[in-house]
């Protein structure tokens, strides 16, 4: 397992250096230093996307497209033929449902190296608003034939799978969010592989599996669940969402016999149902929840509050876990009664 930043000591300023999207920029400039394939186009989102820190270093190797998603998804897997490898990169909402059709017909039908690099997804645009929001990508991307899906922890796992995905085979799509999200790690000395979950704290009672931003929310919640309730969660970061770890979630189910699967993103076609169908496939039953967006469209605010309301933080997932576990809890801010 590796060693997990609590949160504590994350401020406002370590978002110009910390965040996923500052670092893909940055790991990607470094990458591009010796391996000549790697490009980098963009939708008139290179500030946002963080891709200027790569263009800093390499203004060559950076395409601007304008505002026009499926063309640069069009231009990406023309740059993919002739050998390049294409970071391509604009918001998630935009990569996906605009950039959709082309995604799917120039790029996977293919099967091209093309590396989409999706900023600002799930709610994490909060005050945007539900336009700018995307819960969706996972149902979508994991659809596509010979698509990738990742949806990294933090800044330090969004480093090690942009290297990783450098010379994985076909497209890979990969989520990450605006920018203010704490690091879960405390450094880069631990394993990461596509396709392979990682442990984040062993548990006998009930196993969480989440990815994104449900991973440090969901340690901190196992945290307070064993102080307070004396009860021993196992949290799993499934960063890769396709292909699924499959040995993962079955010996999950064995150790624990109930999981709990945490998304920032719809129920419907996301990370709970791909757990959902391995549980089926190998007829594993089991005490079994998914909790995300329940088929429906988010609310407009700052996204820690929406985080918060659809108990996505460590309180809302420290109340889903006791009701999986019939505990009881007080649901109100009324202890007069204690």
């Amino acid at each position: 397992m590796a060693d997990v930043n609590t949160g504590t000591n994350w401020t406002c300023y370590d978002s110009s250096t910390m965040t996923a999207r500052e670092i893909y920029g940055r790991t990607l400039a470094e990458l591009a230093k010796t391996d000549d394939r790697i490009v980098a186009v963009t939708a008139d989102l290179e500030k946002s996307t963080a891709l200027n820190k790569f263009g800093a270093v390499h203004p060559d190797k950076l395409y601007n497209v304008g505002i026009a998603e499926q063309n640069m998804m069009g231009v990406a897997a023309g740059m993919a033929k002739t050998g390049l490898i294409p970071f391509a990169s604009c918001f998630a909402i935009m990569a996906v449902l605009r950039g959709g059709e082309q995604i799917r017909t120039d790029i996977c039908y293919q099967n091209l190296p093309v590396k989409i690099i999706a900023t600002h997804s799930g709610i994490s645009f909060g005050h945007a608003g539900t336009t700018h929001h995307c819960t969706e990508d996972f149902a979508i991307m994991r659809s596509f034939a010979n698509m990738t899906v990742i949806c990294p922890a933090d800044g330090i796992e969004t480093s090690k799978a942009v290297r990783a995905c450098v010379n994985y085979p076909g497209p890979v799509y990969m989520r990450i969010g605006r920018g203010f999200e704490p690091p879960v790690y405390e450094n880069e000395d631990y394993d990461f592989e596509i396709g392979k979950a990682t442990i984040m704290r062993d548990g006998t009672d009930l196993t969480i599996i989440t990815c994104g931003i449900g991973v440090l929310q969901s340690v901190n919640a196992a945290k307070t669940l064993a102080e307070r309730d004396n009860v021993n969660v196992q949290v799993i970061n499934m960063h890769t969402i396709k292909p699924i770890d499959r040995e993962a979630i079955i010996a999950a189910a064995k150790k624990t016999g109930k999981i709990l699967t945490i998304e920032e993103h719809n129920i419907e076609g996301g990370l709970g149902d791909a757990v959902a169908s391995v549980l089926a496939e190998e007829k594993i039953a089991i005490d079994f929840k998914k909790h995300g967006m329940k088929d429906e469209y988010s609310m407009i605010g700052y996204a820690e509050d929406l985080y918060a309301h659809y108990k996505f933080d460590a309180n809302g997932i420290c109340d889903l876990v006791r009701d999986m576990l019939g505990i009881a809890y007080e649901e109100d801010e009324d202890w007069e009664d204690e």
